[in-house]
């Protein structure tokens, strides 16, 4: 099944209609005490490498959740919906003033003042951890966000009203505080000492069962969900559900290393798909709400997208790797930093860039100001750039040259393009300083999605002002041959196949 065909879910339970159906504790795997895997006849001995652990004790988790389960709590919470006026009646109902037609009924209504209806109260839950023993709380933006009411539930029985100190609902991330002393507090881990297959454990409140505990491993690293949040999630298997947003999940060592936030389901349930926050994108947001009240990110200001096969073959690289640059805004710290459309960023800092959704995250975390190293894949070879980062938010200033160029229509070759430049007043309009319209399309560039009305920017990395420079790349390319295409306000790197 597609990732796609899966609606994303955020954890938070609303006690509103809710319903779950209890199944016999002999339907369950329960695990206790360490037991042995049991024996398995086979027609002949298996081998095993010498790095692959063999059949083990399953791990105990009791000692942890004794340790750290008390600084987990549960929050409810509680807010209103504005209900319509004249209570409530639907918008278009003949004759009782909800409509907004011109039949009699309506206007005679008009006259009379409406009244306002009683709010809904909707309720919620929720889980957190306690991060500071001062009672300093940390859980999703998304359990709180709306609620005028908050209460932490501890272990023992203790109800508090909880102060929301601040939220951030980009990273997903609340910060609450309880008038408490000496309460019991999670240890902080490190998400990057993480190894996919690792058991990691949950514990949270899924449909208000408070303190349960599931467990399974971390299944992915790094993960970016297409909400545009820059958070590498960690991908996990544990059972989460309804309720456990908000809760830690914990390493074997007993150290948070992730806050439960989002799953991928179809029944509104787990499926065996759930995601986290890494603990220190969560501290940072938390400090930074504590601090000053707000959250900074840092920014680049280019738009970018992965690098296939295809990609990687037209610009020279040894594998597809990298961040390729579509587009870079015109007074950003990437154009004082000389990045280019057709740059591929390998590197950030003296980490390497293996994957497209890396730059994003890391980017983000950083404060405005920093200055960063890049290393860009240009021309054949590699480069260093150095940057200053913006802050995430500003507003950028564009600009377009009126550079003059031809206005015949002419035909590229084998790339199955009829093309021309564009007029000064195009430039203008589509904010280019150059570029060839595309009027039709044929063969290879038929074959990869370009459409009439489209604009090609440059081949494999340089500008095209000219149907004579478009045949000269491609005449220069071997096999395949990137064009940088813009459509509307976007721009992508779309790889042909020459044949």
């Amino acid at each position: 099944m597609a990732l796609q065909s899966f609606v994303r879910k955020p954890l938070a339970a609303a006690l509103i209609g809710a319903a779950a159906v209890g199944l016999p504790a002999s339907a369950l795997f329960a695990m206790g005490r360490e037991t042995t895997a049991p024996t398995v006849p086979v027609a002949a001995p298996v081998p095993q490498a010498s790095n692959v652990v063999g059949r083990a004790a399953l791990p105990d988790f009791s000692a942890m959740v004794r340790a750290y389960g008390p600084a987990v709590v549960n929050i409810a919470t509680k807010g209103n919906v504005k209900t319509s006026a004249r209570g409530g009646l639907p918008r278009g109902f003949p004759g009782f003033g909800g409509g907004d037609g011109d039949d009699p009924f309506s206007q005679f209504f008009r006259q009379f003042p409406q009244q306002q209806a009683p709010d809904q109260i909707t309720r919620g839950e929720g889980s957190g951890f306690i991060v500071g023993s001062d009672g300093v709380i940390l859980t999703n933006a998304h359990v709180v966000a709306d609620a005028k009411e908050v209460t932490v539930k501890l272990t023992d029985r203790r109800e508090f009203t909880a102060k929301v100190i601040g939220q951030d609902a980009t990273s997903d991330v609340a910060v609450l505080k309880i008038d408490a002393r000496d309460l019991p507090t999670v240890k902080i881990g490190d998400p990057a000492q993480l190894q996919v297959g690792e058991w990691v454990v949950a514990i949270g409140s899924p449909f208000g069962f408070e303190n349960t505990v599931t467990q399974g491993i971390v299944s992915a690293k790094g993960r970016t969900l297409p909400d545009g949040s820059y958070v590498p999630f960690l991908q996990t298997d544990v059972a989460i559900n309804p309720g456990n947003s908000g809760g830690p999940l914990f390493n074997l060592d007993g150290e948070v290393v992730g806050i439960n936030s989002q799953i991928y389901t179809r029944s509104g349930g787990f499926q065996g798909v759930s995601f986290s926050i890494p603990i220190d994108v969560a501290m940072n947001v938390g400090k930074q709400l504590q601090t000053t009240g707000r959250v900074t990110r840092g920014k680049l200001g280019v738009t970018i997208q992965g690098v296939n096969q295809d990609l990687a073959k037209s610009f020279g690289l040894d594998k597809p790797r990298g961040a390729l640059v579509a587009n870079v805004e015109k007074g950003s710290a990437a154009d004082r930093a000389g990045l280019e459309p057709g740059d591929v960023i390998v590197k950030l800092n003296d980490t390497p860039i293996d994957d497209t959704v890396q730059l994003p995250a890391a980017v983000a975390q950083m404060a405005p100001g920093s200055k960063i190293e890049l290393t860009v894949w240009r021309d054949g070879r590699e480069k260093t750039l150095s940057a200053k980062l913006d802050t995430m938010g500003d507003r950028d200033v564009a600009s377009a040259d009126d550079d003059a160029a031809g206005n015949s229509a002419q035909n590229a070759g084998k790339l199955g393009l009829a093309v021309r430049p564009l007029t000064p007043e195009e430039r203008k309009q589509v904010e280019v300083s150059g570029g060839l319209l595309v009027q039709d399309v044929a063969a290879a560039a038929a074959d990869a999605g370009i459409r009439p009305g489209d604009i090609v920017l440059s081949a494999n990395g340089k500008p095209v002002d000219s149907v004579k420079q478009l045949r000269e790349a491609t005449a220069k390319a071997d096999r395949n041959i990137a064009l940088l295409i813009q459509r509307g306000d976007s721009r992508i790197f779309v790889p042909l196949d020459l044949g």
